[in-house]
């Protein structure tokens, strides 16, 4: 069964809405890992719209679990990572105008930069992952450029439906099982909720999958346990 990493940010978002103290995104996290979340998920981004840097500090403090911190290849935020104690590092795209990260990191594109900033992070202990798209070209240049892991963008699967859908989840099948015979690990993440998780669930040798926004919309309604219970039940049944 993949670990059910939860990303808190939308909690934070909610408390940047009146620039206060609530909710607190720490607290918030701390729920999700009682109820049986198995890390914690956070993209400090560069314009500190929803995650603040004292929030990175805070968690890996009083987390219990794994934090996993998601960060552009911009230079101010590869020098806070690696100074985060973070046990894992997903590189990620990221443009200002976006409302979520819209697609997968271009490896082939920024190989110079990665196997500049790969090692430097790896040197930290922690784990480096890309956000990819399911593209083979794209899983061929993460291994080449030493990533550990790959995080296969599963937002095309989401937001499509019958016949389009059934054709990204082949697209995520055929790269996770190229990741793997390349070596690398393999995570997915982006769009996943309670309807579509099942199938993305049961990628072969899919170890992580990292969902923030559906489970705290849920969690809205239902509270932190039982959102985070319903989902970790809904990757089990996968």
């Amino acid at each position: 069964m993949p670990r059910l990493h939860v990303n808190i940010d939308h909690v934070a978002t909610l408390r940047q809405a009146r620039q206060g103290l609530e909710p607190d995104p720490v607290a918030w996290a701390l729920q999700a890992e009682a109820a049986g979340a198995e890390g914690i998920t956070v993209h400090l981004r560069k314009d500190r719209r929803h995650i603040q840097d004292a929030d990175v500090t805070a968690l890996r403090a009083r987390i219990g679990t794994l934090l996993n911190l998601e960060c552009s290849l911009d230079p101010e935020m590869v020098d806070i990572a690696e100074q985060s104690r973070a046990e894992a590092f997903c590189l990620v795209p990221e443009n200002r105008q976006e409302v979520t990260t819209e697609g997968g990191l271009d490896v082939v594109g920024e190989r110079g930069r990665l196997e500049a900033v790969i090692p430097r992070l790896a040197a930290t202990g922690g784990a480096v992952s890309l956000f990819i798209d399911p593209d083979p070209e794209q899983v061929r240049a993460a291994a080449e450029v030493g990533a550990a892991f790959v995080e296969l963008h599963t937002g095309c699967y989401a937001l499509a439906e019958g016949a389009a859908r059934e054709a990204e989840l082949g697209r995520l099948v055929t790269a996770s099982n190229l990741a793997l015979d390349l070596g690398l690990r393999v995570n997915a993440g982006h769009g996943l909720n309670y309807e579509n998780v099942g199938p993305v669930a049961a990628l072969p040798g899919v170890e992580e999958l990292n969902i923030g926004h559906s489970i705290v919309s849920r969690a809205v309604f239902t509270g932190v346990a039982e959102a985070i219970g319903t989902m970790r039940r809904l990757i089990a049944g996968s």
